[in-house]
């Protein structure tokens, strides 16, 4: 997965946007104007910061040198993925998702009636990817 996939994989997530809040060169993605997922457009390979569970972060680096703690977060809710074919795209999307349904749970129930009122498919991410099996990320 390069930027231009991780672009479209967040798009294609519903009610989310983009913006460069920090400078040209860090795209950030939001559903309902928080941020799930940051990226560095410049650095090769690829990192993206993405939120985690707190019941599962230790264990998600332990096992995948390739997740490291959250590079400028909270290092308790996130994580920095390094695209670097450790990981299969299908566990990147999994990752994807699972910061998505966390950001998504953290927002105010009114904010998240209004938006599963416009996009119902929404709650099927949060009934798959609020939690992640481990065994099955490869």
């Amino acid at each position: 997965m390069d930027a231009e996939d991780l672009h479209n994989y967040c798009l294609g997530l519903p009610n989310v946007t983009f913006d460069f809040p920090f400078d040209e060169d860090t795209i950030c993605y939001r559903i309902c104007n928080k941020i799930f997922a940051l990226a560095s457009l410049e650095r090769v390979p690829l990192r993206v910061n993405l939120k985690c569970s707190p019941d599962i972060i230790d264990e998600l680096r332990e096992k995948f040198r390739c997740i490291q703690p959250g590079y400028h977060m909270n290092k308790r809710n996130w994580n920095t993925v390094v695209f670097d074919g450790a990981l299969s795209v299908s566990a990147l999307g999994t990752l994807i998702q699972h910061s998505f349904a966390m950001t998504f749970r953290s927002l105010p129930k009114k904010q998240q009636a209004i938006a599963v009122e416009q996009s119902p498919e929404i709650l099927e991410i949060i009934d798959n990817y609020s939690t992640i099996d481990l065994g099955k990320l490869r």
